[in-house]
């Protein structure tokens, strides 16, 4: 259908997971994609299977200065940007660098989660309203978030309080932008239990991680793991003309978890 055609749209942390799912279904609705990530290698391939209207831009999100280089080139290569979506996000369980409970989770991991999860997306949210703004575009700024970021999570202090500050800082983009009157919208999403590669140092192995999967089917209403297409699909909706009037909302993709709790029912 082509429902983002003529629209340059950035992807952060778009080389796998949710990223690449939104990256390749915006390619599909016709957007030029702009695919950013530190996986180089996994990056430019994806770029490459693309093909035409499909670009990698190596992107530390954490950096300031990369964000100010990738906007120079966006305004230079394509004269504007009409789409940004801040997908780039870690844990802080990856490194298995010790724990991240609230009680002994260290300085250095809850400032490496933030630099990632909320800076990235404040510096994104930045450069997007800046170059938008330049070029008179009419934008869709889509923050990933996440369930984390509507309850808490002992395990994964730094992770929770970071996507919670993106569900925030998200509302004060939406309204900055109105109060400018740049037609720019902003957005969060917020998913739950997606298959993701993020998800594998929380499942485990072996019997292990088959106990924890089959633990977390058993808490979703749905009884079953999100889907990155699902997520994407959302997406397009934001992205795209068709949500024009959607500003500062948060959508939540959960099968039902954030809800209430259910009793499951026996056969």
């Amino acid at each position: 259908m082509a429902r983002l055609k003529d629209k340059v749209i950035v992807i952060t942390g778009a080389a796998r997971g949710i990223g690449e799912g939104v990256a390749r279904a915006f390619h599909e609705e016709g957007a030029t994609v702009i695919i950013t990530d530190i996986l180089v290698d996994e990056g430019k391939a994806l770029a490459a299977e693309l093909g035409e209207q499909a670009y990698f831009y190596e992107l530390d999100v954490s950096q300031e200065r990369q964000w100010q280089d990738m906007s120079d080139w966006l305004y230079t290569t394509f004269n504007g940007l009409h789409g940004l979506v801040n997908n780039a996000g870690i844990t802080g369980l990856e490194t298995h660098s010790g724990p991240h409970d609230p009680e002994h989770v260290s300085l250095e991991d809850w400032h490496r989660v933030h630099a990632v999860n909320l800076d990235g997306t404040f510096l994104g949210c930045k450069y997007a309203i800046q170059l938008m703004r330049k070029t008179k575009s009419n934008g869709s700024i889509i923050n990933m978030s996440s369930r984390s970021g509507l309850v808490g999570i002992p395990g994964a202090a730094a992770y929770a309080s970071s996507k919670a500050a993106i569900r925030n800082h998200t509302k004060t983009v939406a309204l900055y932008c109105a109060q400018q009157n740049l037609p720019i919208r902003c957005n969060s999403i917020h998913p739950a239990a997606i298959m993701t590669p993020i998800w594998e140092p929380m499942l485990g192995e072996g019997e292990q991680r088959e106990q924890n999967m089959q633990a977390i089917i058993a808490s979703c209403p749905m009884h079953r793991f999100g889907e990155v297409s699902e997520v994407a699909a959302v997406c397009v909706l934001l992205a795209s003309d068709e949500a024009n009037y959607m500003n500062a909302s948060e959508l939540t993709i959960d099968g039902g978890v954030l809800a209430g709790s259910f009793k499951v029912q026996s056969d």
